[in-house]
């Protein structure tokens, strides 16, 4: 099928350091220029990010350091890029919500005045998405080929879900999927942990997704200007960002999780101040002292009295004698 055009539609795909919009930096970037004739341009460029690549975006597109540091920086290649689109409308996927507003954040970094005037967008994911739903009531009827009675009843609901899973079991029984490393497996088991772990790849910490486990089980911020570190590290950078979160309008079981990451990070710095501080020598023991020698007291002498012959009468008659 050839599409129907005006003017030229640029498809175009980001390879990035990361997922934050304001912050993370375009590595390569591929443009498809379907024209109007049919034909169709391709331009690819690697991009020097001015930045370190995290190891878990190159696992993910396989684009590391030592890949771009000869490449040029997009500031060097701006122009060339703008040129290429011209006129032309664009199209990727997730490309509103992504690909667009980091293309334009890197050409205002450049200096570059990429006009949007009077382009359109088209977002092939939002017609996947909305053709495709997601709705419990569109997946009953996708596996099970039924239509919900009485849907949004509690009982209704959960029925169809409980029929859902078992035929999912069914279509899905050894069937290859390929995670974001390139790793097959065939995850939908008839098994509880099985399920568990394929469901939970994001690994929440907080089940509102405030938090998540990166592939070291450390809990991670996953939103604001600390998307991607870890808890513990903003404790060390910033530890008043504690404090905000309890203060913030954040759901109680984030506050909870936040908690035991607070206390035990404030007992591993109690441990490691300790191990700081200079250990005070023991007391040396006590040398044996030799006893004093026991120093009579002088006695004072009475002074001598003169024996008188009264005395010696006295004494005669006190013994008989």
């Amino acid at each position: 099928m050839k599409l129907n055009l005006k003017r030229p539609l640029a498809f175009f795909d980001l390879e990035t350091t990361g997922v934050n919009v304001a912050s993370d930096r375009i590595v390569e970037i591929a443009i498809l220029k379907a024209m109007p004739d049919g034909s169709e341009l391709i331009k690819t460029l690697r991009i020097n990010p001015e930045m370190p690549i995290p190891l878990e975006s190159s696992l993910i597109h396989g684009i590391y350091d030592e890949h771009i540091k000869e490449e040029p920086t997009f500031k060097t290649v701006a122009a060339e890029i703008a040129e290429f689109i011209g006129d032309a409308d664009l199209a990727g996927y997730n490309s509103n919500r992504f690909d667009i507003p980091v293309l334009l954040e890197e050409f205002l970094r450049a200096g570059v005045d990429f006009d949007m005037f009077d382009r359109k967008f088209v977002d092939v994911q939002n017609i996947f998405h909305q053709m495709e739903q997601r709705t419990l009531r569109a997946a009953y009827k996708f596996y099970c080929n039924k239509d919900i009675i009485n849907a949004h009843s509690a009982e209704a609901d959960i029925t169809a879900t409980y029929h859902v899973l078992l035929a999912q079991l069914e279509r899905y029984a050894g069937v290859d999927f390929e995670d974001k490393q390139g790793k097959i497996s065939q995850p939908v088991l008839n098994d509880v942990d099985a399920l568990h772990l394929f469901t939970n790849m994001n690994k929440p910490v907080d089940f509102a997704g405030r938090m998540v486990f990166n592939d070291k089980d450390e809990e991670c911020f996953n939103f604001g200007k600390h998307k991607g570190r870890t808890v513990e590290q903003v404790f060390d950078l910033e530890p008043s960002y504690y404090s905000w979160m309890k203060q913030g309008d954040f759901p109680l079981y984030t506050k909870k999780k936040l908690d035991e990451v607070w206390t035990r990070w404030n007992k591993k710095k109690e441990l490691t101040r300790a191990a700081r501080q200079p250990q005070q020598p023991a007391p040396a023991p006590a040398r044996p002292q030799a006893p004093k020698p026991v120093t009579q007291q002088k006695q004072q002498s009475k002074p001598a009295v003169s024996v008188t012959p009264d005395m010696l009468e006295q004494l005669k008659m006190k013994f008989g004698k």
